[in-house]
């Protein structure tokens, strides 16, 4: 990257923190982005390299929407940050929610075939076609092959395949399930499991 390819990038990261706090003063101290320009720095910072601006965006982030789950590439590029930073365990943890969010996305970042569960794709982004057309991170990357050694081993060990294999089993029961009570004790299974994980 060149220094000047950095300054743009630095300069959209600036643009995105100063409608962010336009944004703030608008609303009376809250947050309105719409538009979700909050979804945006991870993937720049991953770009610049600068996995210590990111990991201080995150910690803002995860601060100022506390509640707000993400999307799937923007999950990824958490688990990236937290990687390279050396926070392993809050790293794994954030992989587990990036494979809830969208249980294709490694497929694609191993250059796998993805294969649709037959499960319940509703409020989880669980879309082959993100993983298949929108997402642009691959193993091979020159920048992410330390990354990608580690998360090859995290998907291996046999806790990340034991949750991951209730997680989509909870799933599969959610496409079928019609009863509202039962739903809603699936769905506090499934909030469940990604935090003990």
């Amino acid at each position: 990257m060149t220094p000047k390819q950095e300054e743009r990038i630095r300069t959209k990261i600036k643009k995105i923190k100063a409608a962010l706090a336009a944004d703030k003063r608008e609303w009376g101290g809250f947050y309105d982005d719409s538009a979700g320009l909050r979804y945006r720095p991870p993937e720049l910072y991953v770009k610049l390299g600068d996995f210590t601006g990111g990991l201080r965006y995150m910690n803002w982030f995860d601060k100022n929407f506390p509640d707000d789950g993400g999307f799937p590439d923007f999950l990824f590029e958490w688990t990236i940050i937290l990687f390279k930073r050396g926070r392993l365990k809050e790293a794994e943890k954030k992989a587990f929610q990036t494979f809830c969010s969208n249980t294709y996305i490694f497929d694609k970042f191993f250059d796998r075939p993805v294969k649709p569960y037959d499960m319940w794709e509703g409020s989880n982004f669980e879309n082959p076609e993100f993983a298949s057309n929108c997402f642009k991170y691959s193993h091979q990357l020159d920048e992410l092959l330390d990354f990608a050694e580690w998360l090859k081993n995290l998907l291996q060990t046999e806790r990340f395949k034991q949750f991951a294999n209730k997680y989509i089993e909870i799933q599969k029961r959610l496409k079928k399930e019609n009863d509202f009570e039962i739903r809603g004790y699936l769905i506090e299974q499934e909030n469940k499991l990604v935090k003990e994980f």
